[in-house]
């Protein structure tokens, strides 16, 4: 299950680019996640609650994830075509295309924090 070592990645940066105490106020991670990127966002979450749980960190922070479909660009009629089923073909011409533009992504994209820390926290 590489969604385990996909989840630390992730830890890894977030605690590069932010201090310790910012990751304090860490409240949710917001991760794009394209159609062919190879990830299942089911085992995406639980391989998260489970680096969670056994790391003992990150514990309050919530996953939250958007599917990104997958989009292609036909250079002959100029158009962007979003695949359904796998039919890499453009809509408008109806000519067979690879050309992907979007759906293999896995990112980052937001992360939120708590205003300040609570009571509890500090």
């Amino acid at each position: 299950m590489h969604e385990i070592s996909l989840v630390r990645t992730i830890f890894n940066t977030l605690e590069a680019e932010f201090s310790s105490q910012e990751l304090q106020r860490l409240k949710a991670i917001d991760l794009k996640i394209g159609k062919l990127s190879n990830v299942e966002p089911l085992l995406m979450q639980n391989a998260f609650d489970a680096v969670t749980q056994s790391e003992q960190k990150f514990l309050s922070v919530q996953l939250n994830m958007e599917v990104v479909p997958i989009e292609i660009f036909c250079a002959d009629c100029d158009q962007h075509s979003t695949i359904e089923n796998y039919k890499f073909a453009c809509s408008s011409c109806g000519k067979p295309n690879n050309n992907v533009v979007k759906g293999t992504e896995l990112l980052i994209h937001r992360v939120h924090f708590h205003d300040r820390l609570s009571a509890t926290d500090a």
